[in-house]
């Protein structure tokens, strides 16, 4: 049976949450306290949403979580352009961060898509 956790996008967005959790350590006090706490959650809300939308049995309920989950997305983006603006991260960080927000926007859209436009 196909579970949420075998999803492309259920993958791409944990491995966002899990780089923002691991680059959080090496934030000061102040970044970790007014941004990293809030990047956490929305970044883990992320696949949080992917996985209660994929529990639910029409496509109208999947559909409203996986909306939520893009809300999510589009939270954790406005966080890291302010890390970017505020140079806490660097260079190379920023690169991986683009590869990854680049890859799961647009694969993120067209399976709501797909999942609002489905019959069930």
């Amino acid at each position: 049976m196909l579970t949420a956790e075998n999803l492309d996008i259920y993958k791409l967005s944990e491995k966002l949450s899990d780089l923002i959790w691991f680059d959080f350590d090496n934030w000061n006090k102040k970044v970790q306290v007014t941004i990293g706490y809030q990047i956490i959650r929305s970044a883990d809300g992320i696949s949080a949403n992917i996985s209660e939308g994929y529990g639910r049995y029409t496509s109208k309920d999947r559909t409203k979580f996986y909306l939520y989950a893009r809300g999510s997305f589009e939270e954790t983006k406005t966080w890291l352009r302010k890390l970017i603006r505020r140079k806490i991260l660097i260079d190379e960080k920023i690169l991986e961060y683009e590869q990854l927000i680049n890859e799961l926007g647009p694969k993120l859209n067209a399976f709501i898509n797909k999942t609002r436009n489905s019959k069930q």
